[in-house]
């Protein structure tokens, strides 16, 4: 490792975000040596990796699951700490470019179609159709102005202002659960709201009480906590009850950021810059927990009451695969713990990772002694548990479902983000292309082991899977570490299992522009 000084204050600083030197000093070398890349052998297909549910087992599979529920066993985890900057990221850019356009240069740039211009106009054409319509429509009421007279007149730059500034709705910088998604006869709902419409579908237990937990930024748990209380106090008067908890993502689990020499980055008063390490650290959030069953799904990834059906029916039926799944790891390690067995048994134990867990052991694993067999499947068997919804791939962007070999020569499914794939190989990233399925991070997790101890969730992730990204502050160029993710790296020796599921249940909102497609309109 290369020599790195690092002064008393910076010390203090790092010890007071309560990490240590060795951490940082680790952190550095990683940006020096940088991350190995995924060895992909083929993607997850139906059959070859990803199970497909029969319509005969689902009624089984709920009855399963919803049996667990009623019991207090299950909860809903959302990670709900990112601003909405990103969904207005078009809106934005055109904004920022408004002031020094004239009428020439706005109709120039329409017909040379420049994204964020056709962006800014789809979202003229529709704006009308989003919930949050009537509440931009009254803030610009009460400083004397008319949205829709605006529109007539073309006169746009007000309009963009109340809708992305704290002149007006601020929506940009408010959190994504907080920006009103779907309106009904009645109301509109945000996707806070929506998030515990659904839980109420398959969390609830036998006292009518559904838990969910939300992570949320510093800057917005006053407000976040304020919503979500007046939301609860409404559906509590028709006797829903629920348990909501909060966390913060940790200063600790941050990152520190460095030069392009791979040197610690310094803002302009000289003091470190770090930098939040990605979803994958919400693990220790997951962990903190002590949960039984848990799901996770991203805050904007809800749809309206009318699809919410087909919604729970295939949450219930992955939490039921899981649990049946879960049950049949359980009577295995179960009877393994006299370690007593006859060599049939051993081998169906083997049959059985290879053909539900999709784990292939190293080479020569099965034929050594048959203490070192044991060992290796208890140590196989005896960790967290996930079964995976996968959907099939419609050109959405993110990770999905492939067979990795790993440093041992063994091989099991992963969930893989293209950042972890060499993509200057023609090879990878022909196996990458040719997936067929996404991940929309629709997750089930049993993470209790045989004996009902939660496990430490910690032990049981791939430091090599993080990756590193070039951004930039006050000017100056900077690599930021990104954490191995919360449902890949993080998860990455789980034992898992990939279900497929209707697409129907994938409605992400990650631009404003996707609330205007049909799934998040009135019928």
């Amino acid at each position: 490792m290369a020599h790195i000084s690092l002064s008393d204050e910076d010390l203090k600083q790092i010890e007071a975000r309560g990490m240590s030197r060795e951490q940082v000093l680790s952190q550095l070398e990683t940006f020096r040596q940088g991350f190995p890349y995924a060895r992909l052998l083929r993607p997850c297909r139906v059959g070859d990796g990803i199970e497909v549910l029969q319509q005969a087992d689902l009624a089984r599979l709920r009855e399963t699951f919803s049996a667990a529920a009623s019991a207090g066993r299950v909860m809903k985890f959302v990670p709900a700490s990112g601003a909405a900057t990103r969904m207005f990221k078009s809106l934005i850019a055109f904004h920022n470019r408004y002031d020094h356009m004239d009428a020439h240069e706005m109709r120039a740039a329409g017909e040379k179609n420049q994204p964020d211009h056709a962006s800014f106009l789809e979202f003229i054409k529709g704006i009308k159709k989003f919930a949050f319509y009537d509440d931009l429509r009254s803030a610009m009421s009460k400083d004397g102005l008319d949205t829709e007279d605006l529109i007539s007149k073309r006169e746009y730059k007000p309009i963009l202002e109340y809708v992305l500034s704290s002149k007006g709705l601020d929506l940009a910088q408010l959190p994504k659960g907080l920006i009103k998604f779907h309106r009904y006869p009645e109301t509109s709902r945000t996707a806070f709201e929506e998030q515990l419409v659904e839980a109420t579908g398959y969390t609830t237990d036998h006292n009518g009480l559904a838990r969910v937990h939300f992570t949320v930024s510093p800057e917005h748990e006053a407000s976040i906590k304020e919503h979500l209380r007046r939301i609860c106090d409404h559906y509590e008067k028709s006797g829903i009850r629920f348990e909501l908890t909060f966390s913060l993502q940790k200063p600790s689990s941050d990152t520190l950021a460095a030069d392009p020499d791979n040197r610690p980055f310094r803002d302009k008063e000289g003091r470190l810059v770090f930098r939040p390490g990605g979803h994958g650290a919400l693990l220790e959030n997951l962990n903190a927990l002590r949960a039984d069953l848990v799901f996770i799904k991203n805050i904007d990834n809800v749809v309206p009451d009318r699809l919410k059906q087909e919604t729970t029916i295939y949450k219930k039926a992955l939490g039921g695969y899981l649990i049946e799944l879960q049950e049949e790891i359980f009577g295995w390690l179960e009877r393994s713990s006299s370690r007593d067995l006859e060599d049939g048994y051993i081998e169906e134990m083997f049959a059985f990772i290879r053909d539900r867990l999709c784990i292939h052991p190293p080479k020569g694993v099965e034929q050594g002694s048959r203490e070192n067999k044991m060992d290796y499947l208890i140590s196989r068997l005896n960790r967290p548990l996930r079964v995976c919804g996968m959907v099939k791939n419609e050109g959405e962007p993110g990770g999905g479902p492939f067979w990795v070999e790993h440093e041992d020569k063994s091989t099991s499914v992963q969930i893989v983000e293209s950042s972890q794939v060499d993509m200057q190989s023609a090879k990878q990233r022909g196996i990458w292309e040719s997936s067929t399925h996404f991940n929309p991070v629709d997750l089930v997790c049993g993470v209790r082991d045989y004996k009902g101890k939660p496990f430490d969730l910690m032990n049981f992730v791939d430091p090599s899977t993080g990756f590193i990204s070039v951004k930039s502050k006050e000017g100056k160029e900077l690599k930021a570490l990104e954490r191995p993710g919360l449902w890949n790296g993080s998860m990455a020796y789980w034992n898992t299992v990939f279900v497929q599921v209707p697409i129907i249940t994938f409605n992400p909102v990650k631009t404003v522009l996707d609330l205007l497609r049909k799934e998040h309109q009135p019928e």
